[in-house]
């Protein structure tokens, strides 16, 4: 049996829906207990960071979203992407066999080729974590097929994606009772350290060299000539060192 997590209240799976994320989000409204748990085989309006769509193929990924409660300040609320994140890395080690880096802030990444990718929104006391898992994928469009990997791709085999949900909510509750303590964690996973990136900001872009993290997850880049700068929010590109 898939593990479950002691304290899921439900896992509501759907053939069909907008955005999972959309649907906690209403849910959590109306006041739905934490660790409501919505899947969908299919996303009509799936969103990334800034914006961006996120549309799979039915049955492909693992389309998913939990509602939590954290009792966390505002400016640690990052510290709920960081969990999430590491709880997958570790469901996918488990599950198919091999162990995605992560890249920050929150895509789970083979080399350079993107697995997973997050996205938090919070409303009042709730956040909303949404993951899109490329699990069972055999032709990528062309625009992602140099950038893009897969559970199977990797595994060499097809992968269950109920036992992939089941085991990254127990991971995620394992590490989402102690928040404080994952960053090291987090540190040593996360592939964008050492590199030269670009990180993508709406009030401009920073080119320098990813240091460190700090205790919410923020990153530290080295800019070029510029010294240390610590970043809240951003899109990252991993740069060669030429660039």
């Amino acid at each position: 049996m898939p593990d479950e997590p002691a304290t899921a209240t439900e896992v509501r799976w759907f053939a069909s829906l907008e955005s999972t994320n959309s649907y906690l989000l209403d849910e959590s409204r109306r006041g739905a207990p934490e660790w409501l748990v919505a899947v969908a085989d299919f996303q009509t309006q799936g969103r990334g960071r800034r914006g961006r769509s996120w549309i799979a193929p039915p049955g492909a990924s693992l389309l998913a979203s939990v509602l939590l409660r954290p009792e966390l300040p505002p400016e640690r609320l990052q510290l709920v992407s960081v969990v999430s994140g590491i709880a997958m890395t570790h469901a996918v080690h488990r599950v198919a066999g091999f162990l995605p880096a992560l890249k920050w802030p929150n895509d789970l990444v083979v080399g350079d080729r993107k697995l997973a990718g997050l996205l938090a929104e919070s409303d009042g006391d709730a956040v909303v974590v949404g993951i899109g898992v490329n699990v069972e994928w055999h032709d990528f469009p062309p625009e992602l097929a140099a950038t893009a990997t897969a559970c199977n791709i990797e595994a060499g085999r097809s992968i269950d994606r109920r036992e992939l949900l089941g085991v990254f909510l127990t991971e995620l509750e394992q590490r989402y009772r102690r928040m404080d303590v994952v960053i090291d964690d987090y540190r040593a996973r996360l592939a964008t350290l050492g590199r030269r990136v670009r990180v993508e900001r709406p009030d401009g872009d920073l080119v320098g060299r990813a240091v460190d993290v700090g205790a919410a997850g923020e990153l530290v880049v080295d800019v070029d000539g510029h010294g240390p700068v610590t970043v809240h929010v951003g899109d990252v590109v991993h740069l060669r060192d030429a660039e």
